[in-house]
């Protein structure tokens, strides 16, 4: 195996990340818009479940104290 200098290291690391980067199937604009859509409902959904369970328990701990 040839050694190489630290230039040539860096040339060879970006040719096969560019040769890489066209092998990846980017996602369409529609699957990252259901996706953002699915992520948004999910944070939506779970904030107010933990809203209402520190509500609760902000409740119970003024009956209890």
């Amino acid at each position: 195996m040839k050694k190489m200098g630290k230039i040539a290291k860096i040339g060879l690391f970006f040719k096969e990340s560019y040769s890489e980067l066209r092998k990846v199937v980017w996602p369409s604009r529609a699957d990252i818009a259901a996706s953002t859509k699915v992520v948004i409902v999910s944070v939506v959904i779970i904030s107010l479940f933990l809203g209402a369970v520190d509500f609760l328990l902000i409740i119970g701990m003024d009956i209890i104290f």
